[in-house]
């Protein structure tokens, strides 16, 4: 199997003092810079994908801004691929299918934002499409919801997520798990 690299919406706009700052983005975006050191080092492709917001009004991702910059922790270098989207999944209307399938990746190793949103659409996506995907846990983070009055916190958001990503549509690793059966 050929592996890819799928770093999702880690742009400024997550980060303190962006539009909506997420829980645990700083140790994410961290994990994600290791798994993207371990690609290039390994000279494996790798894929950024930028959300980038077509709705009026958006509150954040508003086309050139700062926030909606990739952040640096993950900047992508000329040679690597950037895929910008409008939508959740990483695959709606961007042509990364079709990018992946010419590259020859059929594994993908995802990590980034939103753990309950981009990163579950994309996972959800993918498998439909027949890749195997590797979600990387830590590497990954969300923010607080709210249901029914109810404040449910970004560790019970994310660990939902990552549980029922965990099967059939993934295997959730952390990052040392992952650089530890890869690397």
């Amino acid at each position: 199997m050929t592996q890819g690299l799928i770093i999702i919406d880690i742009q400024n706009d997550y980060f303190k003092g962006g539009a909506l700052e997420l829980i645990g983005i700083e140790d994410a975006a961290k994990n994600c810079q290791l798994l993207l050191e371990k690609f290039r080092t390994a000279h494996l492709p790798i894929f950024h994908v930028q959300h980038v917001s077509s709705d009026q009004g958006a509150p954040f991702f508003i086309p050139n801004t700062k926030g909606c910059e990739i952040h640096e922790t993950v900047k992508p270098k000329d040679n690597e691929a950037l895929i910008v989207k409008n939508y959740p999944s990483s695959f709606r209307d961007t042509g990364l299918d079709e990018t992946l399938r010419k590259s020859g990746i059929t594994e993908l190793a995802v990590c980034g934002a939103m753990s309950h949103m981009c990163v579950d659409t994309t996972v959800r996506a993918a498998f439909d499409l027949g890749y195997s995907c590797k979600v990387i846990s830590d590497a990954c983070a969300t923010r607080d919801l709210e249901f029914e009055g109810r404040v449910v916190r970004a560790s019970d958001v994310h660990a939902s997520f990552m549980a029922a990503l965990k099967f059939p549509f993934a295997t959730v690793l952390t990052t040392q798990e992952y650089l530890n059966e890869y690397g």
